[in-house]
């Protein structure tokens, strides 16, 4: 927004016409009414006077603490792109350089258009792009110190991106700092660093665990979709993503137990006595395979604490207490497999 329309704004908002606004000040009506359609600019003296008589401060009427809607920074972002498909990067880039003069300390649009220039430069290999560096760099950088969490981690991975780039390697990886330690992104950024740095058993460890995290996480929200199919009653749907849990399970080597073990639920809601007891018999033949997991191939890099025999047993023997339970399975009480299988 200009000075003329931050006066503007600002006069209407105290109910005032030009006419008072130009008394109180002492200049003629005409003259505010130049400022506001942008003809002619206040004197230099007159800049307090008008910001107490709007009670603004000095920085709302030069605009430095402006901020502009998610629209507006859309509109620019729009018209960067127009020019860029109409002239050379370099007369769009003086363009936007302008605009962030207007909007110094607008956040989203200083984010955003670094990172549409940096990209398209990239993208479309602009001849002589070293030669922006430095100010698209000194943005990102500026934003290091924002409030927003989520502005500092973006402009931290445009500088990360910028000297993975030129192998800058060491400079690179100083800015996953600004990354929470719970950001999959940080551990996955640090691997590339790793792998480009021959630190190549560091590498597979850490896209080991983010794997290993991956599926934990995908495994829940399939869960979570299971749970909804049921209370839906939609059973078809419920089959089919125990299927897709079965084949993860498989895909990211968990090991049988975890492969088998999500069908005794359904199957105990439908009371199909069959199926109930053939998951059973998997899941306590080989639950002392619950862990297969830490010998995977997939995983050979990581390091998991030792399971001793004691707590297999104990396992066991819970899993065991859990198939006694007769409010759940007691419509198997009188089937000899169920017996058999559940005696002390």
């Amino acid at each position: 927004m200009s000075l003329g329309k931050v006066i503007r704004k600002y006069r209407k908002i105290r109910n005032l016409t030009q006419e008072e606004m130009a008394s109180r000040l002492g200049v003629s009506a005409p003259a505010v009414n130049k400022w506001e359609n942008e003809n002619s600019y206040p004197d230099i003296t007159l800049l307090a006077p008008i910001a107490r008589l709007l009670d603004i401060s000095l920085d709302t009427l030069l605009c430095f603490r402006e901020e502009l809607t998610k629209e507006e920074v859309n509109e620019i972002l729009q018209e960067a792109d127009r020019r860029l498909k109409e002239e050379a990067f370099d007369e769009t880039f003086r363009w936007a350089r302008k605009k962030l003069e207007q909007y110094p300390n607008c956040e989203p649009l200083i984010l955003n258009l670094a990172i549409f220039l940096d990209a398209y430069r990239i993208a479309h290999e602009v001849p002589g792009q070293e030669q922006y560096d430095e100010y698209l760099c000194s943005l990102y950088t500026r934003l290091l110190d924002s409030r927003e969490e989520a502005v500092r981690v973006r402009a931290a991975d445009g500088l990360f991106g910028f000297y993975r780039r030129k192998k800058q390697c060491e400079k690179a990886e100083k800015y996953l700092e600004y990354f929470s330690v719970q950001n999959p992104e940080r551990k996955r950024k640090q691997a590339e660093i790793y792998a480009e740095t021959n630190r190549v058993q560091e590498a597979y460890k850490a896209y080991e665990e983010l794997l290993f995290s991956d599926y934990q996480r995908v495994s829940m929200e399939l869960r979570g979709m299971y749970l909804l199919s049921l209370r839906n009653d939609d059973r078809e749907r419920a089959r089919w993503l125990l299927v897709k849990q079965e084949e993860m399970a498989r895909c990211f080597e968990m090991g049988k137990y975890q492969e088998v073990s999500n069908r005794i639920e359904l199957a105990t809601l439908e009371k199909d006595t069959d199926s109930v007891i053939a998951v059973m018999q998997e899941m306590l033949s080989c639950v002392e395979r619950l862990w297969d997991y830490r010998n995977a191939h997939l995983y050979e890099h990581m390091e998991f604490k030792e399971i001793s025999e004691e707590f297999v047993a104990e396992t066991k023997e819970n899993l065991l207490k859990c198939f006694r339970d007769e409010e759940t399975y007691g419509f198997l009480k009188n089937d000899r497999r169920w017996q058999e299988l559940v005696k002390p």
